[in-house]
């Protein structure tokens, strides 16, 4: 076994399970009334759901208040307050805090009937959730389930290999020879490395290098937002105060300024815990590290130095010791859609159940018994499949992608390996599946995701087999350069999210919508095959270190097992953007709902074909109802009284688009 040595620079995280679908009133299965109780249930803590019949009672409890307001002490439902009062000291409080401009979604959708309960941990859990449960107010209870990592130690620092890996003049920044996975010249003292065998993405930048329109939630270890490579590439929220204490923005969570730290349930962004691995940054570094500003390294959709690329929303479910829990994670996916993200990147799952039981814990074999556990996860990633986007922008609806697992199983773990997910494999420079990514049933598609073992022989030290692995950045208590060395299916996984977000940047550029399911088609259909660049007459051989041995012994694997099983192919940039091209139909310009007193605005050059650099008016035709203007490119409406207006934005080019404006009560306002 080589788990000592791997830990280094293995990055996979497990312990976490969702369910979705892409299908339009897709319905989460019933799961029975009690989950199955597992060792990493937290004790003192359950979630359960209530019976839409209450839901009127519990709103008059109070319960429906945000942040600050913390758990009640009643429920307002005289059998469920007699069973926790049993409960000694017990809180309970709504598990998704509310958000005016989206709760009418969240209660569309049922996620305003679950609440965490908490309550003294010495009262045994299966108790205190056997007696819920029985309750006919209660339709479900679950275990909130501490999340577990798949690896303790942190990345290897960049020292760099003498020989570089590819060659690209696209951009200034000096460490791009050395990232295969992005321009892969074959380069390697002639061998193990083959031309091409990365994510087509140089010609792809001749399309589209990104735009910061399209933001990508990364769950993981927080990203170090003052990154020198970063700091340029970070969501936003523009409604709140950096550092603040004070929800300015109502959604729920007080100075969430790049993101929010739902481990620690903070709005501070952390990555200098002595425990942390740099894992988060490493994978924003491959999607959108800032591109052409002379220093360290390129990233799939980091823009071009005189236009920004995508925008990274840090919703950090993992700090230093504590790997957070289910709450924390499903309060990031809905947060994730709620605040504008489209893309999921999930470089984490559950263990395969294939996996060799000798070496690992098998966990879900298959949708039923991964679906029985989880219903919480499933409709909080179904909210985001169905409620991430917009019908009049990009992307209707959301994309999660997951990595596939690091076990080297035949077949992918879970969630990944649910149908409405994309699902990663990880491949080595010459296309060859690396020696630990898992594959068969569930692997949806495979990117570079690095191979130390087949790499070994380049490199002394810890840096052995370095090249061979993906470079990205770090955060500098971790790397004094503030770049290092990772691998896994977890570096195979935002390959795919950096080339959907920069697929989704040039439909942007282009002024093309599409929904979520067609996107997904377009990248599967333009992949890579991998299977004509092996030599299925001789294994693949590689270094493992054999901790009984002490010493690292010569392996090989047989890549007959793997033929067909690596999903549809290797992600394929510059296919991708060509397949947008000739997709998706003509974004329209929205029509608005506002609350009579409230204001929504938008960016009207986000409507127009090659609207960048023109100025914008708009007009209102019943003024008494709405009023409207363009101050910096920004279109802003406001309710006056409650009714209905057309409106009309102009170009200054002279084209125009006609859109209605609403007016009500009592809405949070947004565009329809």
């Amino acid at each position: 076994m080589r788990k000592a040595i791997l830990s280094a620079i293995i990055p996979g995280i497990a312990a976490l399970a969702f369910s979705c679908s892409v299908e339009t009133g897709h319905q989460v299965p019933d799961s029975g009334k009690l989950s199955e109780e597992t060792e990493t249930a937290v004790k003192g803590q359950l979630l359960i759901r209530f019976s839409e019949d209450v839901s009127g009672i519990l709103d008059k409890a109070g319960l429906t208040k945000s942040g600050p307001a913390g758990p009640a002490t009643r429920s307002g439902i005289s059998s469920v307050d007699e069973v926790l009062a049993l409960l000694d000291g017990y809180e309970i409080e709504r598990v998704f805090p509310v958000d005016s401009r989206s709760e009418e979604k969240a209660r569309k959708a049922g996620l305003h009937l679950w609440y965490l309960v908490r309550f003294d941990e010495n009262i045994p859990l299966s108790k205190a959730a056997s007696d819920l449960s029985a309750l006919g107010e209660i339709r479900r209870v679950e275990y909130n389930r501490q999340l577990k990592r798949a690896y303790n130690g942190k990345a290897t620092p960049a020292s760099l290999p003498s020989v570089k890996s590819g060659a690209s003049g696209r951009f200034n920044d000096v460490l791009l020879p050395y990232q295969w996975s992005l321009v892969n010249d074959g380069t390697l003292k002639e061998t193990k490395f083959v031309k091409d065998a990365d994510v087509q993405v140089e010609k792809a930048w001749e399309l589209c290098t990104g735009d910061p329109s399209i933001i990508v939630a990364v769950l993981d270890e927080g990203v170090d937002w003052s990154h020198p490579d970063l700091a340029g590439c970070m969501w936003v929220n523009e409604g709140e105060i950096w550092r603040s204490h004070e929800d300015n923005d109502g959604n729920g969570y007080a100075g969430d300024y790049y993101g929010y730290n739902f481990a620690r349930g903070s709005a501070i962004i952390s990555t200098d815990d002595l425990a942390d691995t740099g894992h988060g940054s490493h994978v924003a570094g491959v999607i959108g590290a800032v591109n052409n500003n002379g220093t360290g390294i390129s990233s799939i959709a980091g823009g071009d130095g005189s236009k920004p690329g995508v925008r990274i929303m840090s919703c950090q479910i993992f700090s230093g010791q504590y790997a957070g829990t289910v709450l924390d994670e499903v309060r990031a996916i809905k947060y994730a859609a709620d605040n504008g993200a489209v893309i999921l990147q999930c470089s984490w799952g559950y263990v395969s159940g294939a996996a060799n039981p000798y070496e690992w814990t098998p966990q879900y074999g298959d949708d039923d018994s991964w679906m029985q556990d989880n219903a919480l996860e499933a409709k909080a990633l179904d909210y985001f499949i169905h409620n991430a986007g917009s019908p009049d922008g990009v992307i209707e609806g959301g994309i999660a992608v997951f990595a596939g697992g690091n076990e080297d199983a035949p077949a992918a773990g879970y969630p990944g390996a649910y149908k409405d997910f994309v699902s990663v494999a990880a491949t080595a420079g010459d296309f060859t599946p690396s020696v630990y990514t898992n594959y068969g049933p569930g692997t949806t598609i495979c990117a570079p995701g690095g191979d130390q073992d087949y790499y070994y022989e380049y490199g002394e030290g810890e840096n052995r087999g370095a090249v061979g692995c993906i470079l990205s950045t770090l955060p500098p208590h971790i790397s004094e350069s503030g770049y290092g060395y990772m691998e896994g299916t977890s570096m195979a996984c935002p390959h795919v999210s950096g080339v959907v977000a920069l697929g989704l940047s040039y439909a942007a550029q282009l002024r093309k919508h599409f929904k979520a399911g067609e996107i997904i088609d377009l990248l599967y259909s333009t992949a890579v095959p991998v299977e004509g660049f092996w030599n299925l007459d001789a294994p693949k051989n590689y270094y493992k270190y054999v901790a009984e041995l002490g010493d690292n012994h010569l392996k090989s694997m047989d890549l007959n097992e793997y033929t067909g099983k690596m999903g549809s192919g290797q992600v394929n940039a510059y296919g991708f953007l060509k397949a947008i091209e000739g997709s998706g139909a003509a974004m329209s310009f929205p029509n608005v709902l506002v609350a009579t007193g409230g204001s929504a605005t938008l960016v009207p050059s986000r409507y127009f074909t090659n609207g960048d650099g023109l100025t914008y008016s708009v007009s209102v035709v019943e003024s008494s109802v709405a009023s409207a203007s363009v101050t910096d490119g920004k279109l802003t409406v406001k309710g006056i009284r409650p009714g209905q207006t057309s409106a009309t934005v102009t170009a200054g080019d002279g084209r125009k688009n006609d859109f209605i404006i609403t007016v009500r009560d009592n809405v949070s306002g947004g565009w329809l």
